[in-house]
């Protein structure tokens, strides 16, 4: 593990304690909650289906297909949030697997998954390019790849209260849609872009920032 790796991976384990009190990371409002879950059901397949949220925090995402019947698998660095998300599902009474992993190379073998759902995660990465081939070669046939990111800020933004060395990662303070559409369109039969920052539902009050999700299929 390299420095900057550890020093993520602390980061999140910190934060997972509070992570939920942010009304998008916790879904805890009810028409947050209800927000997320009706863009999911649209991205998702119609079928049960086999998941991996990467980058998937306290699984509050997770348990939204989890809770359709979709058989979902999370994969975080953070042990701390994998806790969290395994007592969440727990809590509910859904099934879930989860594990603590570096997400650009997810620790699933050689499962291949129908969808691979990824919410502003890319900007921690250290080499984006990288994970996302790598995500590509985990998806089925006719899979799809549901991308949730955005811009939010620049370097000097992200680099405090972010880690030392945070301003070396490409795409630090998020990746714009233009961007993230020219690394993922080569990867992939097709893609396009849904912008989500009008809806206030989804991060609990209006933001001014790019807000989308890339939806992909091989």
């Amino acid at each position: 593990m390299t420095e900057l790796t550890s020093a993520i991976t602390g980061y999140w384990d910190a934060a997972a304690r509070t992570f939920d009190d942010e009304p998008d990371h916790g879904l805890r409002a009810d028409h947050t909650r209800a927000a997320w879950d009706h863009l999911l059901r649209a991205w998702a397949p119609s079928d049960p289906a086999d998941i991996l949220d990467l980058g998937c925090g306290t699984g509050s995402l997770s348990l939204l297909p989890a809770a359709s019947g979709h058989r979902v698998t999370g994969v975080d660095l953070a042990p701390r949030m994998v806790e969290r998300a395994r007592a969440k599902l727990t809590a509910a009474g859904l099934p879930g697997r989860f594990l603590v992993g570096d997400a650009a190379l997810p620790p699933t073998g050689g499962q291949r998954f129908d969808m691979l759902l990824s919410r502003h995660l890319l900007w921690t990465l250290p080499d984006p390019h990288a994970a996302l081939r790598e995500w590509v070669a985990r998806l089925r046939p006719n899979g799809r790849l549901v991308l949730i990111e955005g811009r939010w800020g620049g370097p000097g933004q992200a680099e405090s209260p972010y880690v030392t060395g945070a301003r070396s990662l490409p795409w630090v303070g998020g990746v714009t849609a233009a961007d993230l559409a020219s690394a993922v369109r080569p990867l992939v039969s097709d893609a396009r872009i849904h912008p989500i920052s009008d809806d206030p539902d989804l991060w609990g009050g209006p933001v001014t920032d790019e807000r989308y999700a890339l939806i992909a299929h091989l």
